[in-house]
């Protein structure tokens, strides 16, 4: 019944159709948005055309014991496809030791069932926000290295002495221009990268890896 992926979701995959239901049913009462999957293959084959392409922001929770596909070999294909999604692990008493080595592999977190309601919410809305930080913190490293690429030459050159700390006198004498000149080519990079200092502009270059877009 859900066979495409959405961007703001939370994807419930689980072989049982009353848990199903049940974890749909809870997170819809709350006023998320849901997807259901009967396998861990289904969620998989659904979210391959996004390979190489923007998540946007979701969380799993992924049921331990499935048949074909596993919950721990889930997660696996889903961090070969690149998903970024944060993975909850939702296990049995006898499934704990397994679901410790997801999370030590990279998966956000388990629950041990049964568990509170409240308790799952909770979890979830905090993956969700840190997912959703590292959306709006992506799209601003974008933004930096396309705004670094609309640079002239000259401008690149200016940027790399103000992050050095140098100032508009000393720029103008290494790079053979008049201050007025620097003072220009300084406001345009102010302008394009979004900033209003060069501390600023160094603070924001410094979160870029490689600094400077891979000069």
């Amino acid at each position: 019944m859900n066979d495409t992926p959405h961007r703001m979701d939370i994807h419930i995959v689980d072989d049982d159709a009353d848990v199903r239901d049940g974890l749909a049913w809870l997170f819809d009462s709350r006023g998320w948005q849901t997807r259901a999957w009967a396998s861990g293959t289904a969620l998989i084959d659904a979210l391959r055309p996004l390979q190489g392409q923007s998540w946007g922001a979701a969380v799993v929770l992924l049921d331990m014991r499935m048949e074909p596909l596993s919950g721990p070999m889930t997660f696996e294909q889903l961090k070969a496809l690149g998903c970024p999604w944060p993975v909850l692990f939702l296990t049995g008493h006898g499934d704990v030791g397994s679901a410790v080595e997801a999370v030590k592999n990279g998966a956000w977190d388990f629950l041990e069932k049964p568990f509170q309601d409240n308790m799952l919410v909770d979890r979830v809305e905090q993956a969700m926000r840190a997912v959703r930080a590292q959306t709006e913190a992506e799209r601003e490293a974008q933004r930096l290295r396309q705004a670094l690429a609309s640079l002239s030459p000259r401008e690149r050159e200016v940027l790399d002495e103000l992050i050095r700390g140098h100032y508009n006198k000393n720029i103008a004498e290494h790079l053979g221009i008049t201050a007025r000149t620097v003072e220009f080519h300084r406001a345009n990079i102010f302008e394009k990268m979004g900033v209003e200092s060069a501390i600023e502009l160094a603070h924001k270059l410094g979160r870029l890896t490689p600094m400077g877009g891979g000069r």
